[in-house]
């Protein structure tokens, strides 16, 4: 009988091991795995880390939280910022970590994402807690659409307090920016790299070369500053990082790129182009809302 239990519970165990899935893996673009001790082991000496992301999925959002947890555990100093709060809001986040507003009317007020309780709240609360600078980099977002109808030049009759949100103007464009060259591959109803293409490639330039701005504004000596944003954002060496580097050469960054996979999540030779690492999490994992 004891012998029966003892095949029962093996032969039970194999069958929960063979339906058992890889929910995420972490290359460097050499292929090779890697974990988030050794991203940090790294990045802790670089200017700016880019966290790529896919803007539901918890795997990625957790993992985003166990790399600033590591990184600031290693160097005492870091600096966050990210795509999903406009810099009009910094005021906000100042207000709230200074104790002057309840968390409550934060919340209210900010115009936060659907997912910010489950996603991004833990990020900012980890700097609150820590006393750490939170930085809103994005443009706000009728700024952006602003772009989207008339263009830059759109942007020359916005208030000197308006032009403070964003970057300085006139703003670079360049097309030989790896993000603006995937934007005109793309085709938004009139054929790949048509006007419709052209329009959405200079919006989205703008948020990028904001976020960048307001990056650079914020960095500190000896402290790195870890942004968050989506993988577009950042991929292929493009958007914020082609802003970066274009003002500031000499920057140290660094890119963790973002991609989903099937089966055993196996490295392709295309990650390799995408970033310094790439996390390549499960398709089929639950996401939450935004």
């Amino acid at each position: 009988m004891k012998t029966r239990i003892s095949l029962l519970a093996i032969l039970l165990v194999m069958v929960q091991f063979s339906y058992a899935q890889v929910a995420y893996k972490i290359y460097n673009k050499k292929g090779k795995e890697v974990r988030v001790s050794d991203i940090v082991g790294k990045v802790k000496k670089s200017d700016v880390i880019l966290f790529g992301e896919q803007h539901t999925d918890p795997i990625i959002h957790w993992i985003q939280l166990k790399v600033t947890q590591a990184l600031f555990a290693e160097t005492g100093k870091l600096t966050l910022g990210a795509e999903m709060f406009e810099s009009d809001n910094q005021l906000l986040i100042n207000e709230y970590f200074a104790g002057v507003i309840r968390q409550k009317d934060f919340e209210k007020e900010a115009r936060l994402w659907d997912n910010y309780k489950t996603d991004y709240k833990p990020l900012l609360e980890f700097a609150y807690t820590n006393k750490l600078n939170f930085v809103a980099t994005n443009i706000p977002r009728r700024y952006a659409a602003v772009v989207n109808k008339k263009g830059f030049e759109g942007l020359e009759d916005l208030s000197e307090e308006a032009k403070k949100l964003m970057m300085p103007l006139p703003m670079v464009f360049d097309t030989t920016n790896p993000s603006v060259m995937k934007m005109m591959e793309m085709d938004f109803g009139h054929g790949k790299g048509g006007p419709g293409a052209m329009k959405m490639a200079k919006a989205q330039s703008v948020k990028d070369a904001t976020m960048a701005h307001f990056i650079l504004k914020n960095l500190e000596k000896k402290t790195p500053f870890i942004h968050f944003q989506g993988d577009f954002h950042s991929a292929h060496y493009g958007g914020i990082y082609w802003y970066l580097k274009n003002a500031k050469s000499g920057l140290e960054v660094i890119t963790i790129s973002s991609v989903s996979g099937s089966g055993e999540l196996e490295f392709k030779e295309e990650y390799a182009e995408m970033g310094d690492y790439i996390l390549v999490v499960a398709e089929d994992m639950t996401q939450t809302s935004r």
